[in-house]
């Protein structure tokens, strides 16, 4: 479970760092119900996310394409939902582009776990090599779009929840069950603290609208 420990460690380091993040304080606060109501709203989104793909993941090692095909629209859906989701703040330009992004970022998770599956360490390692480009490209896009969101704290935070996608793939090839629940409960922690600082960067940014 190294990743897991590592993950913690990171998620420590990325929280002080959200939470220093401080450019100038805007005059109006946001509405705390509001805040509460975007929070679930964005954690659900996330949870999606992370739930979908491993639908993927099952399906792949259980060999059943209509599974897959199935788990598979229903993660680009979500991504759509999930881009959509910052349209009110940015508009539909950013919606897209995110969305872009994060077609991207499933793209590269489905080329690690297919090279996981067929047990081919080049794809694997190209995979990888993709999944962390595309993390710097969202972080540089999130980033720009909202101060509340430093760059290297967005980038901390996407490279632990790809390290989560990389370790459950593994886990469910070899079997080991018990130990993928555990990295189960560590992704759904993790993809909530993501979430939380979507909708925390959103409320300091735009309180008039929340």
């Amino acid at each position: 479970m190294v990743l897991s420990f590592r993950s913690l460690s990171v998620l420590g380091l990325i929280l002080m760092s959200v939470a220093c993040t401080t450019p100038q304080t805007p005059a109006l606060t946001a509405t705390p119900a509001k805040v509460a109501d975007t929070k679930a709203a964005l954690r659900d989104l996330w949870l999606g996310h992370i739930l979908g793909i491993r639908n993927v993941a099952v399906a792949t090692m259980d060999k059943n394409a209509a599974a897959r095909e199935s788990a598979e629209k229903a993660v680009v859906a979500n991504a759509q939902q999930i881009a959509q989701s910052i349209e009110p703040f940015y508009g539909k330009p950013a919606s897209d582009k995110l969305f872009t992004l994060l077609a991207g970022h499933y793209g590269a998770i489905r080329e690690d776990l297919d090279g996981t599956v067929a047990g081919d360490a080049a794809q694997q390692e190209a995979a990888i090599k993709t999944l962390t480009a595309n993390a710097g490209e969202i972080s540089t896009f999130l980033s720009g779009a909202n101060p509340y969101l430093p760059k290297d704290a967005v980038m901390g935070l996407l490279t632990a929840h790809a390290a989560h996608h990389i370790q459950q793939f593994q886990q469910l090839k070899a079997g080991e069950y018990a130990q993928e629940a555990e990295t189960w409960t560590g992704m759904k922690k993790h993809i909530y603290v993501v979430a939380d600082a979507l909708t925390g960067a959103l409320a300091q940014q735009f309180p008039a609208k929340f």
